[in-house]
């Protein structure tokens, strides 16, 4: 076993002595003291406490260090940017917002998160050497191998455009690219859903998209567009045209734009998914019934879901979140109608807990995810294990 793989043990959350991390892996004990020695100098692991004694001297406790280095999470909206310095263990050191139009282009939206970037680490007090990575999400479909947005379209500008060596040349760290509904989902399960492997976020805003999650690992698939539910087929909606150039798309019946256009044509005033919330919190019938059908149009799409990929939880998200249980009973109205019992036997669909910061903190679990892979801390000790032999032979 490598250093990298012996120190995933220790991204567990609680200290452990040599003595278990010898039983856990098999190596002798000499073998697991010179591997967390290396962990230490790089600042990884730290010692933790102190264990109780059976006898003698007490043994040493071992945990991550999530001081040792830092992330940035990203979260690049249609009309917001929010940017969060956080350490290893997602705590957030420092966080900063604006009203950032994404339309205006990468250059301006991009030449504000690298300014944001240098303001927070100057504000936490450590240096930007101790930055190790930045996360990312985009409105959009990335390809997270490149972390090129492709085609997106409400981003005009950014076709292809190459985000990674944009904010490296200010800071030449490794740099992750997603969605931003699939950090949204590493985010809400980090911060409150960690005990779950199956769970889907589904973001209910200006569109409609899913961040899944299965088995423990976000589902991307092969082109990266795994989720994209606002371009599901909904019955009884063929007038309805979708921005896609399609008709019938759960987001041209069900999303933002929609929402408050069927709220207008049965007299109230309402300009965007936002108003219709604010009606529904005012206590508008209007807007009350047209947000209960949207839920039972989502439901739809979502039980066919779950008969699929059999979620334990689903959360929902996004502005439209807002409305809650008035969007919640039409979800889960049609979702136990029409979904196997099995499939829903323990299934719960809540609204998100971590709301505006779920992309923020998935944008960061995913800088950190990298971080701390076994493959980086390897490379990272035996780089340093190269060091110490080119002093030796100096």
């Amino acid at each position: 076993m490598r250093t990298g793989e012996l120190f995933d043990l220790l991204r567990d959350g609680r200290p452990w002595t040599r003595a278990q991390l010898a039983e856990a892996t098999g190596l002798a004990r000499s073998t697991v003291t010179m591997r967390i020695d290396t962990l230490i100098r790089l600042g990884l692991v730290a010692p933790y406490g102190g264990a109780r004694s059976t006898g003698g001297r007490p043994p040493a406790l071992f945990a991550l260090n999530p001081s040792a280095k830092m992330v940035i999470g990203a979260d690049i909206g249609a009309t917001h940017a929010r940017v969060a310095l956080t350490d290893l263990d997602g705590k957030i050191l420092g966080e900063t917002d604006a009203q950032l139009e994404v339309a205006a282009g990468p250059e301006p939206v991009l030449g504000w998160v690298v300014e944001t970037v240098r303001e927070l680490v100057e504000g936490s007090g450590r240096d930007i050497a101790d930055l190790a990575a930045i996360g990312i999400g985009l409105p959009g479909p990335v390809e997270h191998s490149t972390g090129l947005p492709i085609n997106p379209p409400i981003m005009p500008g950014w076709d292809r455009y190459d985000v990674p060596a944009r904010l490296r040349a200010d800071y030449p760290v490794p740099v992750l690219v997603d969605n931003d509904v699939n950090i949204m989902a590493l985010g809400e399960r980090r911060a409150f859903l960690r005990d779950v492997d199956d769970l889907v976020l589904i973001k209910v805003a200006t569109g409609i998209g899913a961040g899944i999650v299965s088995g423990g690992v976000l589902q991307r698939g092969a082109r990266g567009t795994a989720g994209d539910l606002g371009h599901v087929r909904v019955r009884d909606n063929d007038e309805a045209l979708c921005r896609c150039g399609n008709t019938g798309c759960l987001e041209a019946v069900a999303a933002g734009p929609a929402l408050a256009a069927a709220v207008r044509a049965q007299g109230e005033d309402a300009k965007s998914g936002g108003d219709v919330v604010d009606l529904v919190r005012a206590g508008s019938l209007v807007a009350m019934s047209v947000v209960r059908q949207a839920g039972r149009d989502i439901g739809e799409v979502v039980a066919t879901m779950t008969n699929l990929i059999n979620p334990s939880v689903v959360v929902i998200g996004g502005q439209l979140a807002g409305a809650g249980e008035h969007l919640l009973a039409g979800i889960r109205e049609s979702v136990y109608q029409r979904s196997l019992p099995l499939a829903t036997e323990h299934l719960r669909i809540v609204t998100s807990r971590a709301g505006a910061e779920a992309a923020v903190l998935g944008a960061s679990a995913m800088a950190i995810e990298h971080v701390l892979s076994p493959d980086v801390v390897e490379a990272a000790s035996e780089a340093l294990a190269a060091a110490d032999a080119a002093a030796e032979r100096a």
